[in-house]
Order: C-alpha cells, then structure tokens, then sequence
C-alpha cells in the first residue's frame, strides 16, 4: 500500500489543524490578570478536567509509538507500571499535596525554600530545567520523526525542522495566551482526538484479522501474550521493580516534577488536588490497553499471516532508522483516510506533552528564579515575563529537537536513550533531597545542590553503555532509580542538622 498521504488524508488533516487554529484562538480569550493566575489558575479549575490534563502530561509520540511495540515483542506486563503509578499518587496525595497547598505553592520547589533556602529552591528549579530541555526537546524529536514519516514519506532536515516547527507552533497556541487554563481544556479535546484514533485503528486491525475476538484471544493465550504480572527477576517491568525502583520512579513523576504537578495546584484545595491524581490514573490504565492491544493485535497482523494475509518480511528500517512497529503499520497498510487519523494521534500526544511542558518550564524559571532576583517588578511585568519565559522555552525544546537530529546521526553515543532519561536523572536527586527535607533533621542548601548533583551523576554512571564497558554487566533500570536516591540522600545526611 502506498505510504504517502491521499487527498482525503490531507483533508482530514487539514480539517484537524482549521480546528486546532479555531480552538487556539477561542481559548486565548481566557482573561489571566496575575502571574499566579497564569501559572495555576487561582485554583479554580474542576477536578475531572485536571484529572485528565495529568493523563495527557503523561503522554506523548514516545508513548503512542511506545506502548504497541511492548505488547508486539513482549506481553501485556507494561501496564504493571500504571498499577504501580496508582501506589505512588496515592503516597504523592497523603504526603506531598498537602504540603504544597499549605505553603500555597505555585511550584513543588517551593517547598525546599521553606525548609532550606531561597537558593535550594533555585537548585532545584535548575535541575528540573535541564533534565526537561534534554527530555522533552527529545519527546518533540520522536513526534517530528513520525509526522516528518507519515506527511513526506522521508526524514529529511528540512523536512524535521517543518515538523517541528509545525508541532511547536501547535502547542504555543495553548500555553501563550491563556496559560494553564487554556492548556488544560485542550489537553482534554487532545485526549479525546488520540483516544478516537486508537479506537478507529483497532477497529481496522480487528476487521483485519477476521474479526473473530475468541480466536484472537486463544491465539494471543497461546502465544503467552496476555501476562499481566511478572514475578520473574529479569522482565522490565516485573513485579519487584514495580514496587521498587519503578515505585520511586513514580513517585518522582506525579510529585516531583512541575510538569505533571503544575495541574494538581490548579485545583481548589489539597482534596481535590489528590482525587485528581487518583482519577488519572484510574483512566490512564484503560487507556494504556488500548494502545497495548494495538500490539497484540500487530503481532498476530505480521507474525501469524494466517489471520491477516500479510505473506512478505516485516521491516522495522525507514531511511537507515529502526523504527517502531505501530509506525511500520501505519506508513505501509492503513488505508485511505486512517493514515490521517494515525498522523492526528500522534501529533495530539505532541501537542499535550509539549504545550503541558511549555507552562512547567516558565512557571519555575520565573516564580523560582526570576521573581527573587527582581522582586520590585509589578504583576503586569511578571505575567509578561511568564509569557516570554513560555516563548523561550519553545525555542529552546525545538533547538533541542532539531540538535537531536543531527547529534544522533554524528555521534555514537545513544543519545535518545539518554535523552529520554535524563529526568530520571533528575529524579534521583530530588527523590534523595525531598526525602530528607521531609523525613529527616539535615541537609543545608550546600548538601541540596552537592546532593542533586550526586543524584544525577550516579544514575549516569550506571547507564549499560558505561558499566558494560567498564566491568561487562548491566544494572537494571529499577536499580538505577535505587541507588542515585540513596546516594543523593547520602550526600543530604552530611548537611547540617536544622530544625
């Protein structure tokens, strides 16, 4: 099948950007007086509505692509991840949510200035900044790779940098004018767009295959592609990491990180802040087996040509890239009309993740950094400085993006796998930080920055790439998490103790 767009394609796409345009415009009407306002909205945003404006910070192109090319090659065990998510919101909402709505914080920063200093809060700020320019300019990278894919049937640089610029300009239209507001009511048309499109896409894989669900689910049985739990040692998401490692993980993401914490302050007090973090988990796991079962499905698809007539090899190569098997069915046997519907998935994922980013970045690189450098500015200089710090970041994430691009084909350094860690990175030392900050008497501002630092350089130096070349082992991912946190926490103990 060709793998180029039909003219019916490009008018759905076509139809799909005149609303985004629309819908731009009718949101950046909402009235934002206050940097406060722009940034969480004077906590006056519904719970459902922020419950699934989490869901969407949570996903992005690597998500859409991501999750069918773990059921394709391994199993259903990937969900485990979401179940151990709904443990950790529920520890974030008994003991950190709280906390910030005590202080009235517009950042989860602001936390480590109450306790330590202005400057502990600025570190921290700091290394948020860095690990989600590094991780989000490479989330921006994979969604340009697919619509550059889909749209131009290359990669090519000119190619890229349209894409880019088309998914950025998107998302700026959500968070410039209206701020956090504005980004959570897109955030849930964006939802509704990429659940369709998987809908819609199940839908032909079914038609597909026969359209037979109890020879499906016997062959999918069979095959033992339906585990749930791993209670093995090795898989990545096996029962012991998801209580583990990937637990802290978690923990980190829904309460650690202003990206995805930025929602929950918008809500009207600290109940409703938690009960949005349990409801978006509770829709985050049927969504991730939707896009689960697109794998499942795709295997059967190229793996069992008995139910879908596919005879040739399956290529996982485009233009010298090994991409992902959801992006191999897309570009090659979706039909008419479904090929936009695909493009439109992934760009709505983009436009959630990158717009949701945009607002996070600006509200700690102004509440955390500027406002206490110049603090004699007026609110109407403050909400313009929130604006500029939303349009700084965009082009920062798409220099980022575009840099991926060329630094991936020069270097041999795996640098989309360490892009897209780098805020576990982060994480780490945040975890060991806020972990003393809240359970122990230590730690200064000196022990807050040598601590994020430590954080960060331990989980570097356990990435596979650096322990198979220096003593021929892997350490798991889960372990990673483990010992950068108690390494960080370490580091946090050798401060002084303080009341």
């Amino acid at each position: 099948m060709n793998s180029s767009f039909s003219t019916l394609d490009w008018v759905i796409f076509g139809i799909y950007f005149f609303l985004v345009i629309v819908s731009s415009v009718w949101l950046s009407r909402v009235k934002v007086k206050t940097s406060r306002d722009y940034f969480i909205s004077e906590k006056s945003l519904p719970m459902f509505a922020v419950a699934i404006s989490v869901l969407a910070t949570s996903q992005s192109a690597a998500t859409f692509l991501g999750a069918p090319e773990s059921s394709y090659l391994g199993n259903l065990t990937f969900v485990g991840f979401f179940f151990s998510a709904l443990l950790a919101v529920v520890i974030v909402s008994k003991v950190l949510v709280p906390k910030f709505y005590d202080i009235g914080a517009i950042t989860v920063y602001e936390l480590l200035e109450k306790r330590y200093s202005p400057r502990a809060k600025r570190d921290a700020g700091v290394m948020f900044l860095i690990g989600r320019l590094f991780a989000s300019g490479a989330r921006l990278y994979i969604g340009a790779l697919a619509v550059s894919m889909i749209l131009f049937s290359d990669i090519a640089p000119l190619h890229m940098i349209v894409a880019i610029i088309v998914l950025m300009s998107g998302s700026l239209g959500y968070a410039y004018f209206g701020g956090i507001k504005s980004i959570i009511f897109a955030d849930i048309v964006q939802v509704a767009i990429y659940i369709g499109a998987a809908l819609f896409i199940i839908y032909h894989l079914f038609g597909a295959l026969g359209g037979d669900l109890g020879v499906i689910y016997t062959m999918l049985e069979t095959s033992d592609k339906l585990k749930i739990v791993d209670f093995s040692l090795t898989g990545s998401y096996n029962f012991w990491a998801l209580i583990s490692g990937l637990l802290l993980l978690n923990i980190a993401a829904y309460g650690l990180d202003q990206d995805m914490t930025q929602r929950i302050l918008t809500c009207k007090d600290k109940n409703e802040g938690s009960k949005s973090l349990i409801v978006s988990i509770l829709i985050t796991i049927p969504t991730a087996f939707l896009f689960l079962i697109i794998g499942l499905l795709l295997y059967l698809f190229y793996q069992h040509p008995e139910f879908s007539g596919f005879s040739s090899e399956v290529s996982q190569s485009f233009a010298g890239e090994k991409i992902a098997i959801f992006m191999v069915y897309i570009l090659h046997e979706l039909p008419d009309g479904f090929k936009a519907l695909a493009t439109i998935g992934v760009v709505a994922t983009t436009f959630t993740s990158t717009s949701s980013v945009l607002g996070a970045m600006s509200s700690v690189a102004v509440t955390d950094i500027y406002k206490p450098i110049f603090t004699d500015k007026s609110e109407k200089h403050y909400l313009k400085a929130s604006r500029a710090g939303v349009l700084i970041s965009a082009i920062l994430l798409a220099l980022m993006a575009i840099l991926s691009y060329y630094w991936q084909r020069v270097s041999n350094i795996p640098l989309l796998d360490f892009a897209l860690g780098v805020m576990v990175f982060a994480y780490a030392g945040l975890l060991g930080v806020y972990g003393a900050a809240l359970w122990t008497k230590r730690g200064d501002e000196s022990s807050v920055r040598y601590a994020l630092i430590a954080g960060f350089m331990t989980v570097l130096l356990l990435q596979p790439y650096i322990t198979k070349a220096l003593f021929g082992f892997d350490v798991n991912f889960a372990m990673q998490i483990i010992i950068g946190t108690v390494v960080s926490f370490v580091v946090m103990m050798s401060g002084k103790a303080k009341s």
